[in-house]
């Protein structure tokens, strides 16, 4: 008797059924997208606070920190770094040094399930450089601040892995919101920069 192989899909809360190894930008939905993102923690929960800072806070946080970095983007692109990590509503936030130990299947897996999110909502499959490295700069000045303020890190080891910030807003704040709340924040952004 042929062995069954291992299930590699997720089952969502609207029905859909998303494979890992083989993503369809079918299954796709940004309320699975802002549900999994605002349960998901950063620095596996080892943050200061009532509630967990999500994956969908932070999201915002380097929308937010991109606007200031360049503030004639286009919204398209906006909409692309709003779901810079929107993989993680299916495999988590994994934290860099684990990311390192697992290698490349992480990687390959991230990246298909990023290429499907970004086909679904009518973005280029691979982020163009200029706009990948905006991100980068946008996404390392939160995890910078995020570091300091939330979870633990002294200035002097946090910019030894981040660097120095830039483009940190002054009306930022980091105090961890409730999941239903990173919930309707993160679709609310998403609806407004889709809509124009």
């Amino acid at each position: 008797m042929a062995k069954t192989p291992p299930r590699a899909w997720q089952r969502m809360l609207s029905g859909r059924r998303l494979d890992l190894l083989d993503p369809s930008p079918l299954d796709v939905e940004i309320d699975d997208i802002a549900h999994g993102l605002a349960r998901v923690p950063r620095w596996n929960g080892q943050t200061t606070g009532s509630h967990i800072f999500s994956v969908a806070q932070h999201s915002l946080v380097v929308e937010d920190i991109s606007r200031v970095l360049k503030p004639d983007l286009a919204d398209r692109w906006r909409l692309a770094i709003l779901l810079h990590d929107a993989p993680e509503y299916v495999v988590s936030d994994i934290i860099s040094p684990f990311k390192n130990v697992l290698g490349g299947d992480y990687k390959t897996v991230e990246t298909r399930l990023m290429r499907a999110i970004h086909t679904r909502f009518g973005l280029p499959p691979d982020l163009p450089e200029v706009h990948r490295k905006l991100l980068k700069r946008a996404d390392q000045a939160a995890a910078f601040v995020e570091a300091t303020k939330l979870a633990g890190f002294e200035k002097d080891e946090a910019l030894k892995f981040f660097g120095k910030p830039v483009g940190i807003p002054a009306h930022l704040d980091l105090t961890p919101w409730p999941a239903d709340k990173a919930e309707k924040r993160f679709l609310a952004r998403f609806n407004a920069l889709s809509e124009r």
